[in-house]
């Protein structure tokens, strides 16, 4: 049992109808089936943890929870600041005043912090501190604005310019690097006027920006954008829209290269190696591995990635050669064909 869980489960009040938010792969809601909850659903906008909790009880992957009467709502803290924000928006609305929210989350994730963000909203109490974790309880006395659950409130948008082509990119809270460039992506798009035509899967596609970048370049590009995050999906697609280009993209939920069964002429990535606080590099190694079978012959592997992380190796292991296109503040430009 995850150690959050634990701390929920010291407590006994845990009544009616709940709703979990962001909850790790554990058997917590079972055990609060045992204590006095009638129903347990969760929202979450994590793939591999919805495939986990759908198995088991109503499980809504989406950047919205599902709207219903609920009588308590416990949300486990996301790592961003904002997409909290967003989340509190749209939880104390589905609950009203009166009833109450509650807050875990471990001390190094930043539950202090985060416990904070609950004060414009009611009298928060701390009612525990254990495992390295703390649980916040807010009763709630002041909803958001209408505004602010509105998820076009919530869209960051920022320009980035490529090849004399300038591309408006969207992106809602907790989406990788949510109102700049980041620094790898950019090393990587000087080298997109190279890749080839035809279909591309975007590995970790987050706001959009590579996909968005060569279906702009070839309007006859099918681009095929590829996340683990509910968020980052609908910021690709949001991305789209915005640059009239959304007749060119399709997106897929997916927790690994392994669940995509269509193959490409492209595979392109700035991969992601994040799980919330953690660092997780399987997904990404997965890409290394197994490009290769997703790519029709002559196909291209582009990969942007830390210069420290060994990717190359990975690479080579698969398409026996592993071509570094550049190595620049702190990033690795790296090519491979099928």
């Amino acid at each position: 049992m995850d150690a959050k869980s634990e701390v929920i489960l010291r407590h006994d009040h845990w009544q009616g109808r709940i709703l979990l938010v962001n909850p790790p792969q554990d058997q917590l809601f079972q055990s609060l089936q045992n204590v006095g909850a009638t129903q347990i659903s969760v929202w979450t906008w994590n793939f591999a943890d919805h495939s986990f909790f759908n198995n088991h009880l109503e499980s809504t992957f989406d950047v919205q929870p599902k709207a219903d009467d609920y009588d308590q709502i416990i949300i486990f803290i996301p790592k961003a600041k904002a997409l909290l924000d967003y989340i509190l928006a749209q939880c104390i609305r589905l609950l009203g005043i009166g009833k109450s929210i509650y807050l875990v989350g471990e001390k190094k994730a930043g539950i202090e912090r985060s416990a904070k963000q609950l004060q414009s909203f009611g009298k928060t109490i701390k009612l525990d501190s254990a495992r390295h974790c703390q649980l916040w309880q807010l009763v709630i006395d002041k909803l958001p604005t209408e505004k602010a659950s509105h998820l076009e409130t919530w869209i960051k948008r920022y320009p980035i310019s490529i090849n004399d082509e300038t591309l408006q990119i969207c992106a809602l809270p907790g989406v990788f690097s949510q109102d700049h460039l980041d620094v790898g992506t950019a090393q990587l798009l000087p080298y997109l006027k190279h890749v080839k035509s035809g279909s591309v899967l975007d590995f970790g596609c987050g706001a959009g920006i590579i996909s968005a970048v060569l279906a702009k370049q070839d309007s006859s590009r099918k681009m095929t954008a590829v996340d683990i995050d509910a968020f980052a999906l609908c910021s690709t697609e949001l991305t789209f829209a915005e640059n009239q280009l959304s007749e060119q993209l399709t997106t897929l939920a997916i927790t690994d290269i392994q669940d995509i069964s269509d193959q490409f002429d492209v595979v392109v990535s700035n991969p992601p190696f994040h799980q919330g606080i953690k660092t997780n590099y399987q997904a990404s190694e997965n890409l290394c591995k197994f490009a290769k079978q997703r790519l029709r012959p002559q196909g291209e592997l582009w990969i942007v990635a830390n210069r420290f992380l060994n990717y190359p190796s990975l690479i080579e292991a698969q398409f026996a050669q592993c071509v570094q296109k550049a190595d620049s503040r702190g990033f690795k430009v790296l090519y491979a064909q099928s």
